[in-house]
Parts: C-alpha cells; sequence; structure tokens
C-alpha cells in the first residue's frame, strides 16, 4: 500500500477509520472481561481531553518542556504517597507494566555491576506466575530468570519456595501483588525479608492490583502487605492504566529512593550528537500519556476510586459465589483483587470460551501450566459491574453446552508429531497445513479456538511459543491491496 497521491478530506478519513474498528471487541457493552478498565465515559473524556492538550509535547528534554516534568513528578508522588513511600522515594511514569518491569530488572542488574563486580551472570528469582514480561527483561537484559514454584493450593510465593534458589550471582528478587493469573498477593513481607537478609533488591509486581489495593483495604478486605511500608521492598511497578483508569499507556516505576533509581538511568554521550539522558526505555516520549493520567487521577479522587472499589469488591464476591455454585467449575484458589481464574475437572473449559463469545461475552483462556490446571480468567472492572447476574447466567447455560460436546480429538492428533519439531526447518506450505489442523486458514481465526487451545495447552511451552512465533510473524505483513 502506498500513501495517497494527494491528501484525503479529514471527515472521511476518520470514518474509515470507524470501519476498522467492526471486528474489535465491543468493550463498552459490558460484557468484556479483559484488556480494558472502564470507569465511564465522563472519565474516559477528560483524559482524552488532557491526552490531546499535551500529545506533541516531548518529555525527552525537561528543559524544553518543564510542564511535563512536573507532570511526572506530579505522577510519581502521588504513586509512592499512595504506596507508603517517603519523602525520598523516585521513580518514572512509563508506557506500560512491561516497560516498568524491563527498568525494575535494568536497575537491579545495573547496581549489582557497580557495587558487586564479582557478578558476571547475574540472575532473579521469581514465582512461575509472576508476569511473562520478567521473561522479556530477563532475555532483553541478559539476566537469567530463576522460576520457583507457588504453593499448589493458594497459588502464593513465600520464603520457603525461594530461599533455595537465591545464590551468589542473584540480583532481584520477585514478588507480585497480585499475580495477574490468580488474582492473589504473594507473601511479599516473607520474600522481602528474605531478599533484605540477602542484601538482593526486591521488585514488587504491583501492575495490576497496586492502585486498588490500598481502596479495598480501606473497605474493610483481607488485604496483604506489599508496599514500600514493608522492610526490603525496594521497587514496585504500579500501572495506571489499569484500575486507576487512565488512558494507554502510563505505568509507575517507583523506587525507594534515588540511590536505587540512579541505577535505571541510561547516559551516553559518546556519539557526534547531543548527550543523551534516558530515566525510560525510550527516548521521546509524548506528554499526552502524562496529561491524562495526571488529569484523571484527579478527576476521579480518593472518593471516587473508593466507590469504584466497593463495586469491584462486591462484584468480585458474586462472581466467587456464583462460579461456585455452578457445577464443575471451581475458583483457583482465593482472590485477593478483583481477578478470577476457575478451572474444572468436568467440562472443557476451553469450549467455555467459546461458548461465551459467541454469546458475546468476552472472557480469557489460560493454558495449563506445570501442574497448574488450564482455566479462564475474568478481570472484574466498573464496565462490568452491572452485568454480573447476567453473565453468571449465561456462564451456567455455556457450562451444560460445554458438557456435552465431543473432545476434538485435536491435541493427541498433533501432539506427538509437533513436541520435538523443529519449527525453523518447517517450510511455509507445510506450516500452512499445521495450522489447517487447528482449523486456522491463512492468518483468519476460526470462529471457534478450542481446538487451538487444546493443542498448544498439550504441547510444551517452547513448543507453543515456537509456534505463535510463527504465526504472529505471518499475521503482520504487507496485504497486496494498494501494493507498489
Amino acid at each position: 500500500m502506498r500513501i495517497p497521491q494527494r491528501g484525503q478530506d479529514a471527515e472521511a478519513l476518520l470514518a474509515t477509520l470507524e470501519t476498522y474498528r467492526a471486528k474489535d471487541i465491543d468493550w463498552r457493552s459490558g460484557r468484556t472481561f479483559a484488556y480494558v478498565y472502564d470507569a465511564g465515559r465522563e472519565a474516559e473524556a477528560v483524559g482524552k481531553r488532557a491526552y490531546a492538550a499535551f500529545l506533541t509535547e516531548n518529555a525527552l528534554d525537561p528543559t524544553a518542556f518543564p510542564s511535563l516534568l512536573r507532570l511526572e513528578n506530579e505522577l510519581v508522588s502521588m504513586g509512592a504517597t499512595h504506596l507508603s513511600g517517603g519523602p525520598e522515594a523516585a521513580g518514572n511514569l512509563t508506557t506500560g507494566g512491561t516497560e516498568s518491569i524491563i527498568l525494575a530488572v535494568k536497575a537491579a542488574r545495573d547496581r549489582a555491576r557497580a557495587l558487586r563486580p564479582e557478578v558476571t551472570r547475574p540472575n532473579m528469582v521469581l514465582p512461575v506466575t509472576a508476569h511473562a514480561a520478567f521473561h522479556k527483561a530477563a532475555w532483553f537484559l541478559g539476566v537469567e530468570p530463576i522460576p520457583v514454584e507457588v504453593d499448589p493450593q493458594t497459588f502464593r510465593a513465600g520464603p520457603d519456595q525461594a530461599k533455595g534458589a537465591i545464590g551468589p550471582d542473584t540480583v532481584l528478587v520477585v514478588g507480585s501483588a497480585p499475580s495477574y493469573a490468580h488474582g492473589v498477593c504473594d507473601d511479599i513481607p516473607g520474600l522481602a525479608a528474605l531478599a533484605r537478609d540477602r542484601g538482593i533488591p526486591m521488585h514488587v509486581d504491583a501492575c495490576v492490583g497496586g492502585w486498588m489495593l490500598p481502596f479495598f483495604r480501606r473497605l474493610g478486605a483481607e488485604v496483604p502487605a506489599f508496599d514500600f511500608s514493608v522492610p526490603g521492598v525496594t521497587s514496585i511497578s504500579m500501572d495506571l492504566h489499569k484500575y486507576a483508569f487512565c488512558p494507554k499507556g502510563a505505568s509507575l516505576i517507583l523506587h525507594r529512593d534515588k540511590s536505587y533509581r540512579e541505577h535505571q538511568i541510561f547516559s551516553f554521550s559518546g556519539w557526534t550528537g547531543y548527550t543523551i539522558v534516558n530515566p525510560t526505555v525510550l527516548s521521546t516520549r509524548s506528554g499526552g500519556p502524562m496529561a491524562a493520567a495526571w488529569a484523571t487521577l484527579r478527576f476521579i479522587g480518593e472518593d471516587g476510586y473508593e466507590r469504584h472499589a466497593r463495586a469491584l469488591l462486591e462484584a468480585t464476591r458474586r462472581i466467587v459465589e456464583g462460579v461456585s455454585g455452578i457445577p464443575g467449575l471451581r475458583v483457583m484458589g482465593r482472590p485477593d483483587f478483583c481477578l478470577v481464574a476457575v478451572a474444572s475437572d468436568e467440562v472443557n473449559v476451553f469450549h467455555v470460551v467459546d461458548e461465551m463469545n459467541r454469546r458475546g461475552w468476552y472472557i480469557q483462556a489460560q493454558l495449563g501450566f506445570r501442574g497448574h490446571a488450564a482455566n479462564f480468567h475474568l478481570s472484574v472492572h466498573p464496565g462490568v459491574v452491572g452485568r454480573v447476574d447476567e453473565m453468571l447466567g449465561a456462564l451456567a447455560e455455556c457450562v451444560e453446552i460445554a458438557r456435552g460436546l465431543p473432545p476434538t480429538g485435536l491435541s493427541e492428533m498433533v501432539k506427538g508429531a509437533v513436541e520435538t519439531l523443529d519449527l525453523a526447518s518447517i517450510p511455509p506450505e507445510a506450516f500452512a497445513q499445521l495450522l489447517a489442523v487447528a482449523g486456522i486458514q491463512g492468518t483468519t481465526l476460526p470462529e471457534r479456538t478450542a481446538g487451538i487451545n487444546e493443542i498448544l495447552d498439550a504441547l510444551p511451552p517452547p513448543v507453543r511459543e515456537g509456534l505463535l512465533r510463527r504465526f504472529f510473524n505471518d499475521l503482520n505483513h504487507i496485504g497486496d491491496e494498494g501494493a507498489p
């Protein structure tokens, strides 16, 4: 595709963009339990106005745009205060939880380089339930991830699991508050005490729950300690575009003090251009997310967040109770947050996901891993709380339909052939045939994805990853329309 020879009408272009949304999930319907955290039209409008107002400002150089430095400092101050940080706390706004986590790992690695030069092969100890972003950070930064198991009933990680994995090259210990998959908080005080005793930094991934958990505690929920009030916690990641309901992408990386944050910063003067000082992964940073987050936090306010927290707590309790009353389903663990994972020993959860999606309910499939069962995941947010009872009714119906569906047999058909396959050696034609077995024609996914998920669930994670890399490599392509 080429750009048009002549510029096109603005209204026509915007109308065309709207047509591109045709197959997107309808997140405004109150039926989407993933990806979007909807606090309502008013908060959305305020965030968008502030975003647009500062969209073209650039936070690369704070001397050129001191307004953005002020916005970022005030966001960090609000976030650190919210998480019991003192006046010495420091941090930055990032594009999302992945960037915040990458920066936490970089700071820990570079701190070890400066203070422990004997560490030549750095590693970090993290639960198997820790977010995949830590493995992405490890891959980028050359830090070996050492996963440790969690309690098989509660899905929590604690010092008993982690202590044997910490060694002389460990530069970071990780815990989640909560973990995304099951919505439970690890034993942060225990992990932090272990890390502190060993002289190792401790990072808490509070990306999904860090903003809302303190409000849950105010309302009487039993929220485990996880923030800077816990001795030994040295850094925290917390997304504002999740349960603070800010426009994407806005996350905070927070450090207990500047001595930790200093190792996050990249500076370089060894070239012919201007000296670069970057506190984040990006150099150029739009002021839009900063202004939008700043405006949204202040617009909703503590009273507004507390109202949302009360509604989320009530909705989550109803979901846990309702799911527990549906024959064949079980909630995994006891969620500390408004994230619920649901497994079954009687029905194929991937069929349940398909049946719910057919009825307009978007719920998220999660594959099994290391003995942890395959399940479906519900992220409860303000946009769905009014439809919880309706969702539970639909879920009960879908479970009974799934119970009557025959097994696809696809997992057994391909498991033996694929699990030892060298994917790099498969020619494109053979890979297309392999996808066709799963019901994928070209880059178009079938309406029902249970077969695909069954196949992926049956395969070792490295093979899953290889298949998905190949598929996504084909998914992002230059089409024929308008091609030169």
